[in-house]
This record gives structure tokens, sequence and C-alpha cells, in this order.
């Protein structure tokens, strides 16, 4: 399948690329956005400063404002549906092309899509951790634990903006009251990375054994700006593997690439998928 978008000539030079290779794929923001999730950096995405490990773990008022927008994101995120290139992906991965998924995204589409080997890098949003004792309880009953407490807040707030991590745009957020661990006490935080929070080794440890295990890289909708992600190009350039990288705008690993492709992901896989 191509579009208006996504020519066929530029259809061609990916699957000359990749044919007859299997490949791993590193996914980002723009991967979910057919989904009705902004993505961070692309082209027409507004400004974003997401809240630091800093900020939640050091400020009150910080992790108030975010469990607030959280509270009221949260909603959006479990409506949303995977969208073609989640389905292009899972379909390549049950016919052996695709050696697995990296994502740098939270949702769990690629699951839900029928990727069954997901690495997902910055964790997912239906999880909360005790920073204290360790404990992990699920994202519902989370939601549960903050509507008790603040039972008219979503109506309050109406409609928003949903940003790309799961929260929503609200500017103001006083009053908004949030839990602490039932176990000891403890902070509460999502069993996501944040930013200025590391990746744990070992879950980038198989993520470098996943890129190996493939003999080309696909990078689809990400714009590498962190070296989360970033390290994965470098890491399969270093070793000679082939990297093709679809996402619309420039990237960090332009000069690193093979081939880069300014269009849309679900296009794009669709027609890769039916290529090959």
């Amino acid at each position: 399948m191509t579009t208006a978008t996504t020519s066929q000539a530029e259809v061609d030079r990916l699957v000359d690329l990749l044919r007859g290779r299997t490949f791993t794929v590193l996914t980002g923001a723009g991967v979910s956005t057919d989904s009705g999730i902004p993505d961070y950096r692309g082209p027409d995405s507004p400004p974003r400063n997401p809240m630091t490990y800093q900020q939640f773990v050091g400020d009150e008022g910080f992790r108030r404002h975010y469990w607030a927008r959280n509270h009221v994101g949260w909603r959006h995120m479990r409506r949303t549906d995977p969208n073609d290139g989640h389905r292009a992906l899972a379909r390549m991965e049950q016919r052996g092309l695709v050696t697995g998924v990296i994502t740098q995204n939270v949702d769990l589409l690629h699951q839900a899509a029928g990727s069954e080997r997901v690495i997902d890098l910055h964790g997912h949003y239906n999880e909360v951790i005790c920073l204290q004792c360790g404990t992990v309880i699920s994202r519902t009953q989370m939601h549960e634990r903050l509507e008790a407490l603040n039972p008219d807040f979503s109506r309050e707030v109406g409609d928003v903006e949903i940003a790309p991590d799961a929260d929503a745009v609200i500017e103001s957020t006083t009053g908004f009251r949030v839990p602490a661990c039932t176990v000891c006490g403890g902070m509460l935080k999502p069993y996501i990375v944040y930013f200025g929070e590391n990746v744990p080794k070992e879950r980038v440890a198989r993520a470098f054994a996943m890129v190996d295990s493939g003999e080309a890289l696909l990078v689809a909708g990400s714009s590498l700006a962190v070296m989360s992600g970033l390290r994965f190009v470098r890491h399969a350039h270093k070793n000679g593997m082939p990297v093709a990288i679809v996402n619309r705008g420039t990237t960090r690993g332009d000069e690193l690439a093979t081939l880069h492709l300014h269009t849309g992901t679900s296009e794009t896989l669709q027609a890769l998928d039916a290529a090959l």
C-alpha cells in the first residue's frame, strides 16, 4: 500500500534494503500518532517540557501536578487502539522477518497489535511502583485510589489536550490529592523511566542482544533525540549493520543511516509488510 505521502520509489528503496534480511525495529512516538497519541518532536508538535525524575521526587508540587495530569490522561490512553503500523510489525514478526521490537513508547500498543517480542525500553503506563519499598501495583488500582481522593476532578477539568506520555495538559492542579504506598507510606511513581533517569542495565543489555539477533535495524517514528534510542543505531552502524530510518523530519542518527525516508510510519510499514 502506498499513499500520496509515501511514494512507490521510497518503498522500493526500503524493500531493497531489507529484503532477504531479518531486522530489529526501534520505535518512537511517531509510530503511535495515528492512534491519537501525539509525539514529542514531530514537525508539527508544540514545544513540550516533560517532567524530570529530579522534579518528581524533589518537589511535592511537581509530583501533585504530574499525578493530576496523568489521572485525566490515563482515561484517554486506555481507549487507544493499535494502528496499521503496529499491526504490520506484528505480522512481519509472525512471518519471521522482524526479530523483535524495542520501543521507546509506554503505551503497550505493540503488544495489543500482536507483537510478542517487545522490549518496553522506558517501561509502560499500566504499573506504579513505590520508590521506598519497591511494591508494584496496577495503574487501575492507582486510578481507583486517585478517584476516591479526587472524585470530582476529572469532571471539573473536562476535555483537555493529551500529551504523549499519557498525561493531560492541565494548568491548575491545586488541591489535587495523591495517595502514598499502602505498604510503607512511601512515594508512588509510574513504573516508567523519566527524563534524567537511567534505563535499567539488564533491559539495555537485552535490547542490544535483540539488535544483534537481526541483520538490519529499522527505526520507525523516532527523532533519536535521546541517547536511550540513539545508542542502538550507533551500535548497529559500528557493527556494519544496515540502518533504515522512517521518520518525518531529521533525526540524530541520520549520518549513520543507510536510508532515511521522510514519510509516515503507518503507511510505510504497511507497504513494507505487503512487499516483503
